[in-house]
């Protein structure tokens, strides 16, 4: 392969990596090889997630002798047929009417089994919003309200969902406690770092270890003003089950490391050395921009962790913290690429990608977006200033002028982020 990299080698090169860590995540391909044991009853499947429709299809493609039934949540625009599968819709990242009439029809669905009968859980990222049945006294308006505090605060992935657990009627292995005496098995496509699979969609179907007291503290550390009704459930002595009091048969489908696996293999298919940083990698996602424009240069000027031509590959989920001003359009992948575009300032031969794996980056239209060593140059000429664009949040209509948005349409699946930095070149590694 020639040492020479081009604008659009490295772009295409980039797109393949992308795209190799999400198919290495299709439940489609995956599901058959970790089902359980058929049961000698029924098979009640339930589900949430982004990626819930299409690992539905899977199971009911895989089980055609199975006396199965069932409904599952994904996100509006998500869905796919999956056979004697319901598929439901709703809204994502805060949820709607429809998201508490999904949670109603799967505790609804486990009603009445007996102890030869199967409930199959289907959680992926997202599940949280989709599947919603707010704890009395709160009503739908209310949960709104603490999903758009959460998501505004700067919290974790992990941290949201200790507060949505104790804030909800299905969530935190209600659902499962709503089941018995069925056996629940739960697979899982983790978007969480360290596939934590309780966390993941708010684990409806697994015990919780955090307490009340644990939401609490995340609400005061974050200054978090929750509606009256969401105060008052948090104040209630009722706990969620603690691990013990459910029994957990947990089967993970797809997981962002694995997604990383895939990705430094297509990066060697290219000619590219993939130095893989890890999966759960959290924090501001401009801060993060700035940090990885510094461990790109120290590849291209020392060789570390490293040699060029390479690729820093990463997961995990980045927060975006919004001030009270308002707000232009984005989300944390294209945020996370403004910031490191202005830390490399026009440093040559590095380019990136980052996206999300569900194809959709926050609320827009777009997985992500590519930079370039070119891209402040282009920006400068059509008179876009890097800067204010980032400083109003506006990352997505900055990339979109420039026609470097990255487009997937959904994937139905998600592990989380993907990002990908190449370094073209540089010196050769110290001997």
């Amino acid at each position: 392969m020639s040492d020479t990299w081009t604008d659009l080698r490295a772009r295409t090169a980039l797109r393949k990596i992308f795209d190799a860590a999400i198919a290495s995540a299709d439940p489609r391909m995956t599901i058959a090889r970790a089902l359980p044991a058929k049961p000698k009853g029924r098979c009640i499947v339930i589900g949430a997630g982004k990626a819930s429709a299409a690992m539905a299809a899977g199971l009911d493609a895989a089980w055609p002798d199975v006396d199965l039934s069932g409904v599952v949540v994904t996100r509006h625009g998500h869905s796919i047929p999956a056979g004697r599968i319901d598929v439901l819709e709703a809204s994502h990242p805060v949820p709607d009417d429809s998201s508490k009439a999904a949670a109603v029809r799967m505790l609804r669905a486990v009603e009445g089994l007996s102890a030869d009968d199967l409930v199959i859980a289907l959680m992926s990222g997202g599940g949280s919003a989709l599947m919603t049945f707010p704890a009395s006294p709160m009503t739908l308006a209310d949960k709104q309200a603490v999903n758009r505090a959460l998501l505004a605060s700067g919290a974790t992935i992990a941290e949201m969902n200790v507060v949505r657990k104790h804030l909800s009627a299905i969530k935190g292995g209600r659902l499962a406690l709503a089941a018995r005496p069925a056996h629940v098995t739960t697979l899982v496509i983790s978007d969480i770092p360290g596939d934590d699979p309780a966390a993941i969609a708010s684990g409806p179907t697994l015990p919780d270890p955090s307490t009340k007291a644990d939401a609490q503290e995340i609400i005061r550390r974050f200054a978090i003003e929750l509606p009256e009704a969401a105060q008052l459930v948090l104040a209630q002595a009722d706990e969620t089950p603690k691990p013990g009091a459910i029994d957990a048969d947990v089967r993970i489908l797809a997981a962002p490391s694995l997604a990383l696996d895939a990705a430094a293999g297509a990066a060697r298919d290219e000619g590219l050395n993939p130095i893989i940083l890890g999966d759960a990698i959290e924090g501001e996602a401009r801060e993060l921009g700035t940090v990885m424009a510094g461990i790109a240069r120290s590849v291209a000027q020392r060789a570390q962790p490293g040699p060029a031509p390479a690729v820093l590959l990463s997961g995990g989920e980045t927060t975006v913290k919004i001030g009270r001003g308002p707000a232009g359009r984005g989300g944390r992948n294209t945020e996370f690429l403004l910031g490191l575009v202005i830390a490399l300032s026009g440093t040559s031969d590095i380019w990136a990608i980052a996206g999300d794996s569900d194809g959709i980056d926050g609320t827009e239209d777009a997985a992500g977006a590519l930079i370039g060593p070119d891209t402040l140059r282009r920006a400068a000429a059509d008179r876009l200033d890097a800067r204010a664009y980032l400083a109003a949040h506006d990352s997505y209509t900055f990339f979109d002028r420039l026609g470097d948005l990255v487009r997937t349409g959904p994937t139905l699946t998600n592990v989380n982020d993907i990002r990908a930095v190449l370094i073209a070149s540089g010196k050769p590694a110290m001997r």
